[in-house]
């Protein structure tokens, strides 16, 4: 624990007391307090108001059964959740997640670290997270159709345009916000942008599956430029996963002039020395939905290997980690590290160890938190909440230029933050930072709610 300050230690020791069954959340609290000792200490009224220990308590945690029939007439049971972090900047606001592993802890951690995410983004939303240990992979459409009518008959009494709008993650597309769309329609009667990620026929945003994945590149591209002295061009990257997130973070990476050499999923990676062929990804895993070991059957000289976490053997300019949380530990960061890294920017939340994130520092690597870096995605989510409000779409390109440029002035804003506080470069503090400057600003003149 390398907390020093004793304001922010004992708000850190309540948290452990209150929360120490959930390790995930623990570890996003504690980085980001770690972040915030220079503030407090230059700002007193965030102690005497109690900002921290009210933002690091939800607003508000509900949590409820989801029963659901299968295809053999069987009843199941799962069990959701829906996290309110903080709405001092606007209606909460946080992807849903259906994976096997989603407990409170996973959630909690993810809500956390969307309050700081969409603060960044400089667009009126607040932080929310939640989803269901429902597992996706397997079912049939029918199943998971009444999985997602089941869900969103209780998730919608605490969801609206204005209160709180979920969007997709992890085992959450199109298909299923269709369905969860379908069915608040169904029970409000009303037709509203209260979820994002919908389809292009019914108030969906154009962009929105690039929208992550090039926001990372476009984040990195500032890195390099600007803590590296160089860019894209010419550099060899690695990217973990095979979802969108990656999948287009490899493509704006290729545009940018980079040759990507490996993906994976959770089974194992593949490597290509001459460069990965995305229109055989897209192929495998987005018409498919088939394993990434299927890539190395289909072109000559690639390689596939068991185990995932291996893939950060491989040599690389540029490490783009956009699978899940906590997948490079810090094995793989010294491996990285002699291997001559020169970047890495998370594409998924959280998916660097602390022992990882430290190594990067002490060796003063750039290195870009996934608050900042991944903000592409919930960027365009923001966007297309404003579209709904006004009843209006635009382009794919005009999305793209607008990412853009929230993307190089989250970058912007963090390095004037570490600028300022005497930690020149260091994008955790400098993100932490300038995220929470602006929901304790919202939240000390809303008084103590």
């Amino acid at each position: 624990m390398s907390l020093k300050n004793e304001y922010l230690l004992s708000v850190y020791e309540t948290v452990k007391k209150r929360n120490g069954n959930e390790p995930e959340f623990l570890q996003a609290v504690e980085e980001v307090l770690s972040s915030l000792e220079p503030v407090v200490e230059r700002r007193p009224e965030i102690q005497e108001k109690g900002i921290v220990e009210r933002l690091v308590e939800p607003e508000r945690m509900i949590q409820f059964r989801v029963p659901w029939v299968d295809d053999n007439g069987k009843t199941q049971v799962n069990r959701a959740f829906r996290v309110e972090f903080n709405s001092a900047i606007g209606p909460y606001k946080g992807g849903l997640r259906l994976h096997p592993t989603v407990n409170a802890s996973v959630i909690k951690f993810l809500g956390f670290e969307q309050i700081f995410k969409n603060a960044l983004t400089s667009l009126p939303m607040g932080g929310g997270k939640g989803g269901s240990d429902f597992d996706p992979k397997g079912k049939s459409d029918g199943e998971i159709m009444r999985f997602c009518q089941s869900f969103m008959t209780e998730l919608y009494r605490h969801i609206g345009p204005d209160t709180d709008v979920p969007a997709g993650d992890i085992g959450v597309g199109g298909r299923e916000i269709g369905f969860m769309f379908g069915q608040y329609k169904r029970l409000t009667n009303t037709f509203t942008g209260v979820l994002t990620g919908k389809g292009l026929e019914y108030g969906g945003s154009l962009f929105r599956t690039q929208a992550t994945g090039y926001g990372l590149c476009y984040y990195t591209q500032e890195m390099l430029k600007h803590l590296c002295n160089t860019s894209f061009e010419g550099k060899t990257v690695v990217v973990s996963g095979s979802g969108n997130v990656a999948i287009y973070a490899a493509q704006k990476a290729m545009e940018l002039g980079a040759k990507v050499v490996a993906l994976s999923d959770s089974s194992g990676y593949v490597y290509d020395k001459d460069g990965i062929k995305l229109d055989v990804v897209k192929q495998i895993k987005e018409v498919e939905r088939a394993r990434i070991s299927e890539y190395a059957n289909r072109v000559s000289g690639a390689e596939y290997f068991d185990n995932c976490r291996n893939i950060w053997s491989i040599p690389c300019d540029v490490a783009l980690p956009c699978a899940t949380q906590n997948e490079l530990d810090e094995e793989a960061a010294k491996t990285l590290i002699k291997n001559g890294v020169m970047c890495v920017a998370e594409g998924a939340n959280m998916p660097c160890t602390q022992e990882a994130v430290a190594q990067w520092i002490e060796n003063k690597i750039p290195f870009g938190p996934g608050k900042a870096a991944n903000a592409g995605g919930v960027a365009c989510s923001g966007l297309e909440m404003s579209q709904n409000s006004m009843r209006y779409s635009w382009t794919f390109e005009e999305v793209d230029e607008k990412i853009h440029g929230i993307m190089k002035n989250i970058f912007a804003n963090g390095y004037a933050a570490s600028k300022e506080y005497g930690f020149d470069g260091n994008m955790v503090i400098g993100s932490n930072i300038a995220g929470f400057s602006k929901v304790c600003d919202a939240m000390l003149a809303q008084g103590i709610v």
